[in-house]
């Protein structure tokens, strides 16, 4: 596996020749849409505070967070490196 850091603008930017590039937004995507469903007390909570999961409840604690950044984890690792999600955006 190679790693490179490019420091030229134009690649940064995404102009390549005097045109412009798709820009790749899946890794983007992915988390933000992830991190808003993902969020404990918003849709659901694993571990809820009286029941193993509650729905909607909007409070949070701390193995709660505990799980759902695990969650989070496991489901980044699945869709970008296991599935490969691309969007192209220009």
């Amino acid at each position: 596996m190679k790693f490179i850091l490019r420091t030229d603008i134009s690649e940064v930017i995404g102009v390549e020749g005097g045109r412009r590039r798709m820009l790749d937004c899946g890794a983007v995507v992915v988390s933000v849409v992830l991190y808003i469903l993902l969020m404990p007390g918003l849709l659901f909570q694993v571990p809820g505070r009286s029941r193993c999961v509650e729905f909607g409840n909007f409070q949070t604690s701390a193995a709660s967070i505990l799980v759902h950044s695990l969650l989070y984890f496991g489901l980044i690792c699945l869709f970008l490196l296991a599935v490969k999600v691309h969007f192209y955006i220009g």
